[in-house]
């Protein structure tokens, strides 16, 4: 299949990273799968991104994750882009990810440290390489040192892209807002900076984020496109307001339950269930009964926002 990869301006927006619906027999829905996806593009957002952490993405197999990206390339492929996750233990496994998801018709990939080994700076560095080499696809650096132990430092992401002209961004989940600027300081508009986690989306964008890789707009689409745009544009008293009454939801991707919270919410706005894959077991009480509450007091004031 012909991908068109992603250039520098087509990293901005919001990229849902999409949860990945299982059946009772934990196979893929994936005709949920599609229609979710189009569901959040028609409302606003600007690519997908699947199957990243909040897709189970390290429990599904190579022909699942296969299976997942020709669907959302079908769904929406022709309105936006669909960007891979790679993640992998080994370099070798992540670069065969990497060109899977160009010949399903990827156009971009998010591209992880290896998931258990946390190397040196030349070690990450190689692997990183290895991966934006092995495609033409446009690519994001994923860095996350609460989740995988590596962390990628501001001059060090500037390197890469100094070295890889195909690295057009960073997804920032660090939890530190510093990093915002301390990226731009070092490589300017070479590289976009995204948002990683969903309780820091107003503060990302005033520091200089162009992009929010969302959780919530799994069942929120419009008031997570609203906000982002709000914020964007400068509106800082309407983008406060929305952040007020959305800032309870956008908490629940930001604990270490965040696939099950995600996947609970997203459920009672309408969309999937809350089956997860082991070795994630489903939410025990009381933590399910507070984040219930947390959904449908959030639910009863939802404001009206249309698109």
């Amino acid at each position: 299949m012909t991908t068109s990869p992603m250039q520098r301006a087509d990293w901005n927006g919001v990229f849902p990273a999409i949860t990945t619906p299982l059946r009772a027999d934990d196979s893929i829905d994936l005709d949920l799968f599609g229609r979710h996806a189009a569901w959040m593009v028609q409302h606003g957002c600007a690519a997908v991104v699947t199957p990243g952490s909040l897709g189970e993405g390290g429990l599904l197999t190579l022909d699942e994750k296969r299976s997942l990206w020709t669907r959302a390339v079908e769904a929406v492929g022709a309105a936006v882009p669909v960007v891979a996750a790679v993640g992998a233990c080994s370099t070798r496994e992540s670069v065969e990810i990497a060109r899977a998801a160009e010949a399903c018709g990827c156009r971009g990939l998010m591209v992880l440290p290896p998931y258990a080994y946390r190397g040196t700076w030349r070690e990450t560095r190689t692997h990183f390489a290895c991966v934006m080499e092995a495609t033409p696809l446009g690519c994001m650096l994923y860095n996350n040192p609460i989740a995988y132990g590596t962390d990628v430092l501001p001059e060090q992401a500037a390197e890469l892209a100094r070295d890889h002209a195909n690295l057009h961004a960073v997804k920032e989940s660090s939890g530190d807002i510093r990093r915002m600027t301390a990226i731009r300081a070092v490589a300017g508009d070479r590289l976009a900076v995204f948002v990683g986690i969903d309780d820091m989306v107003l503060e990302g964008v005033a520091a200089g984020a162009e992009g929010w890789i969302a959780g919530l707009v799994n069942g929120f689409p419009s008031e997570s496109v609203r906000l982002f745009e709000l914020a964007r544009d400068g509106r800082a008293e309407e983008a406060e307001e929305l952040y007020r009454w959305f800032l309870p939801l956008l908490r629940l991707d930001a604990v270490p339950e965040f696939v099950h919270l995600v996947k609970l919410a997203q459920a009672r706005a309408g969309w999937g269930s809350e089956r997860l894959r082991l070795p994630r077991l489903p939410l025990e009480s009381p933590l399910r009964d507070r984040a219930m509450s947390v959904i449908d007091a959030s639910m009863k004031v939802r404001p009206a926002i249309a698109r």
